[in-house]
């Protein structure tokens, strides 16, 4: 076992040493060591009851004959940390979390590992390091938030700014949705990116059926720890690690079940950025291509009007695994956690749709197209994504006047002061991985435009990113970014822009000529940044179309 480098052997005397002074017997020493990694801390609501999920994980690895050794690892709240400084620390934490659970489980030699992530980064953090380290592993999460009363979730509350601001609700209701949006603890309920990560872990085969969507408050998700914990030491036992598991079709598995679940954009960073530590390459490319062939069969929040709990209601994501298998849309023989075939779990779930209004059929999708799709043009030559399926119908197609900030701040401003008008296009720049740094959300601002019932006439571009909370024409991961040099950097103030999203299109309709004198009078300005760990990620990070990984 790997764990001999600590326990076996005379001149590994100091080590067991050390192990019996951590209180473990000569026989726990003998059997399989695993690694729990919990993200569990008292900031982040999706974390505040990981406790629970690591105690029930370590019984099942107690009970299968394991050695459970539990450590921890950062998350960080991207709601508590957005709006302000603080989310410019939100992406870069990715990398740290991928880091840390290396440097741990190599400084320790664990036999396998039980990943506990729950929210935005930390779930494709850990991902990352398990196909880093390549020794068994299993991720089993949190588990999302249940929909408020109302059926509200915590977008409804940044939206509520927005009406409050135009007086469509008084203050005394935007309290009581704030009171009542978000119920306890979970990743928010919707199809956001701490959920869409969740399901597409259980897609690509790294976690068990129902990690996607069982509800953090339900006795399920205590079994599906234990049954986790249990599992790792099969996993173990057979040797089966996460590049066994994550292959091409695994890839192209991920990005189907995205593109039916209209999951967030943020994917669109993260799952490159975990296939490339398995040697994977998932460019822009191909989510356009499995986009353009894959139907949208769920309208999550925001886009539609069910939470994550009613797509576990209708049979979770083996119904939707299901679903695309029997339109060709998946590859069955991929293999699994569970130690089988994709398609020998479903069978062995009777995977079905429950309620065809979660998930639609593949005869009656809501679009015969993905949820995302990714543009191009002169405006973003290395592309651009937006979620198509979160887009209304008028704003598919749109000539807009750019009305340019070089912050978040500055637009968030002029959107609450009713500076924005229909037919505008809000483009925020330098905002980018390197630009701000860190690619901050720009779920304030959207949610303000939707909140004033704008999203039907205003659409927003940026070279940073969005929440998977945003909905309407909000376009983000310009790349280049505007502090490379990027085309959007040269977009000025009533510069006419057009949309085509079904044509895939993002074009400045500016004549060659006059950008190319723009351009060679281009001094991209330098961000002003106290912190030294942002000075090293703006170093390192490469382009959003990329991954947003760091340069290797």
């Amino acid at each position: 076992m790997r764990s001999d480098k600590m326990t076996k052997g005379r001149e590994k005397a100091p080590h067991r040493s050390l192990l019996h002074a951590l209180g473990l017997t000569r026989a726990e020493m003998d059997r399989p060591f695993i690694g729990v990694v919990n993200a569990a801390n008292e900031v982040v609501p999706g974390h505040v009851h990981l406790d629970r999920i690591a105690e029930a994980v370590k019984a099942g690895v107690r009970s299968a004959g394991g050695t459970p050794f539990e450590f921890p690892a950062i998350a960080v709240c991207d709601g508590l940390a957005m709006n302000h400084e603080g989310m410019r620390f939100s992406l870069p934490s990715r990398e740290i979390i991928a880091d840390s659970i290396e440097i741990m489980a190599m400084a320790h030699p664990f036999d396998g590992l039980v990943l506990i992530p729950n929210c935005d980064k930390c779930v494709p953090g850990m991902l990352m390091a398990a196909l880093r380290l390549n020794i068994p592993a299993i991720v089993v999460s949190g588990g999302p938030m249940l929909a408020g009363d109302g059926n509200t979730d915590l977008n409804s509350v940044f939206e509520a700014v927005g009406k409050a601001q135009i007086g469509a609700i008084s203050q005394e209701d935007m309290e009581e949705i704030v009171e009542t949006a978000c119920p306890g603890c979970g990743s928010c309920s919707g199809m956001f990116t701490a959920n869409t990560m969740n399901c597409l872990s259980e897609a690509i085969g790294l976690a068990l059926p129902g990690n996607g969507t069982i509800p953090a408050v339900a006795a399920a998700r205590i079994r599906l720890a234990k049954q986790a914990g249990e599992q790792i030491l099969r996993l173990v036992e057979k040797n089966l690690r996460p590049r066994d598991i994550v292959t091409e079709k695994s890839v192209r598995n991920a990005v189907a079940v995205d593109m039916a679940l209209g999951g967030s954009t943020n994917t669109v960073l993260h799952l490159p950025a975990v296939f490339a530590e398995a040697g994977l390459p998932l460019t822009l490319e191909i989510f356009d291509e499995v986009s353009r062939v894959t139907p949208n069969l769920c309208k999550l929040a925001p886009a539609g009007r069910h939470h994550v709990q009613d797509l576990h209601r209708a049979g979770g994501i083996p119904a939707v695994l299901a679903e695309l298998a029997r339109g060709g849309h998946v590859a069955g023989e991929v293999m699994t956690v569970t130690g089988r075939t994709l398609s020998e779990n479903l069978a062995a779930l009777k995977a079905a749709v429950k309620d065809t209004d979660v998930i639609h059929p593949l005869d009656a999708p809501y679009s015969p197209e993905g949820g995302i799709a990714i543009l191009k043009g002169n405006l973003a030559p290395q592309g651009a994504v937006v979620k198509q399926s979160a887009v209304a119908p008028e704003m598919l197609r749109r000539e807009a006047r750019a009305r340019v900030f070089e912050s978040e701040e500055e637009a968030m401003r002029a959107i609450l002061d009713g500076r924005i008008k229909p037919g505008d296009v809000v483009v925020i720049r330098y905002e980018g991985p390197r630009g701000a740094p860190g690619m901050p959300e720009m779920l304030s601002p959207t949610s303000a435009i939707a909140g004033m019932g704008l999203d039907k006439d205003v659409a927003l571009i940026t070279d940073g990113r969005f929440s998977g909370a945003t909905r309407g024409a909000a376009i983000g991961h310009v790349s280049p970014e505007a502090a490379d040099g990027g085309p959007i950097a040269l977009v000025r103030e009533g510069d006419t822009i057009r949309i085509d999203i079904p044509n895939r299109s993002l074009e400045l309709v500016v004549d060659e000529a006059s950008l190319a004198e723009r351009r060679a009078s281009l001094t991209p300005p330098q961000a002003k940044v106290s912190s030294p760990f942002l000075r090293r990620y703006a170093r390192l990070v490469t382009s959003a179309a990329s991954g947003a990984v760091f340069t290797s």
